[in-house]
């Protein structure tokens, strides 16, 4: 392998001419240091603008000075630098680690606008620990592709220019160029599986196969190719089985082969930009949610997800807030906008609402029991329940759907009525667009 300079990364860089920005994602450390360094050796010959980005976990007790160091380099490059604060507290049954890395590329992700790029400098022994980690996991071929070269990432995408070079070849560039870099204690730890593959295990196997990094990470380049064919007939099926609104159906899933029904799972998942799920959680999807009966009410949750069914459609979702406490009594008498409790979204009266006859304290409730609603100005009352299945509007989502009430009549209804857009209010900016049929 030749040693690396700054112009062997302009190749893999060229199919990015109509990229704007280019963001590295710059720690501080050896790796992104290099990264950095040989992208502003270069100069105008990048295709693109070259900014940095500093991510700050708030995890270790020197991360402010490791932002000054940040600032500095990029400082003596001439490379612009942001700096993002993230909080990277792992929520119950999540790792550290995986915490920290969901909230860093949350971070990143909202960062880019169309045809920005973030450019990681992970290197070809950071392949090798991906692909052993995943293999130890029992991942199928999807873990096992490991890091692909690029990949979309909010509007912009994500590339690692350094896959071809091991992490000798970058501190050897780093040595030559005179660098510093800070360098993570948690490095060092060998509590964490990927610093133990690192420091103890890779050192063993390289002492026995030299070419192990380059071996492994060719291993991972196949399983990428064949994750691709998977996800080919992945996405066929998927677009025979959609409803039109986000959900799949059904009876369609039940009747494809397991193998074809998990890897359409595993997709229509991945593709609504949530979690994918591990083996068992991918087995109850499959068999206590598509196996329930056609009125239950099954849900299969994990950290970042949760399925569930209705009329034969299966949904898959962020997890839903706690609902509002059925005693909860929200005052709009105003008329201004009011931002309903747990982020459900905002109530507004429309421009062409009047007060006719609603001289009654206007308030919002939830899940009032037996409610009943005047659809049509001059028609009779109907059970909201009703209403709500008209509308298709799920069984575990209704809890959520603000009640407009005058006193302690039921007046209006998001998306259910009264149709005559005089006294109805407008629900907009709510978690779930596309969810259901009204909006």
């Amino acid at each position: 392998m030749p040693t690396l300079e700054p112009h062997h990364l302009l190749p893999p860089l060229a199919r990015f001419a109509a990229a704007r920005r280019g963001w590295v994602a710059f720690s501080g450390g050896l790796d992104s240091t290099v990264l950095l360094h040989a992208l502003a050796a270069l100069g105008s010959r990048l295709p693109f603008a070259l900014r940095a980005v500093h991510v700050d976990h708030g995890l270790q007790a020197a991360a402010a000075q490791w932002a000054r160091h940040c600032a500095r380099v990029c400082g003596d490059l001439g490379v612009p630098l942001a700096t993002l604060t993230v909080s990277a507290h792992a929520a119950p049954g999540e790792s550290p680690e995986a915490a920290a890395r969901a909230a860093r590329y949350g971070a990143l992700a909202g960062l880019l606008e169309p045809d920005d790029l973030i450019l990681a400098a992970h290197h070809q022994d950071d392949q090798a620990e991906t692909l052993l980690l995943a293999l130890l996991r029992g991942s199928g071929v999807h873990g096992l592709a490991a890091m692909p070269a690029d990949s979309p990432l909010g509007v912009g995408r994500l590339v690692r220019p350094l896959l071809g070079y091991r992490r000798g070849d970058l501190h050897e560039y780093a040595v030559r160029a005179g660098l510093a870099w800070v360098e993570d204690p948690s490095n060092a730890t060998l509590d964490l599986d990927r610093n133990l593959l690192r420091h103890e295990i890779l050192p063993r196997l390289r002492a026995r196969w030299p070419a192990a990094a380059s071996t492994i990470a060719r291993s991972a380049r196949h399983c990428a190719e064949a994750a691709h064919l998977v996800d080919g007939t992945a996405a066929e099926l998927s677009a025979r089985l959609a409803t039109g609104d986000g959900t799949l159906s059904i009876p369609g899933l039940r009747v494809l082969a397991p193998a074809h029904c998990r890897a359409v799972l595993r997709y229509w998942i991945r593709e609504r930009g949530l979690s994918v799920p591990d083996q068992v959680h991918l087995e109850r999807v499959r068999c206590e949610v598509l196996a329930a009966r056609a009125d239950a009410d099954p849900l299969v949750a994990w950290p970042g997800t949760e399925i569930r069914r209705y009329r034969e459609r299966l949904f898959a979702l962020r997890p839903l807030p706690p609902p509002p406490a059925a005693d909860l009594v929200l005052d709009w008498s105003s008329g201004a906008d009011l931002e309903l409790p747990s982020g459900l979204g905002r109530l507004a009266r429309l421009p062409t609402c009047v007060d006719d006859g609603l001289a009654r304290p206007i308030q919002v409730r939830f899940a009032v029991p037996g409610a009943r609603l005047r659809p049509h100005p001059r028609g009779p009352s109907r059970s909201l329940k009703n209403l709500f299945q008209e509308a298709g509007v799920p069984a575990w989502l209704r809890c959520y759907v603000p009640l407009i009430f005058a006193g302690d009549e039921l007046i209006a209804v998001p998306g259910l009525g009264p149709r005559d857009d005089r006294s109805t209010p407008a629900w907009f900016d709510h978690p779930w667009p596309g969810l259901v049929g009204w909006d």
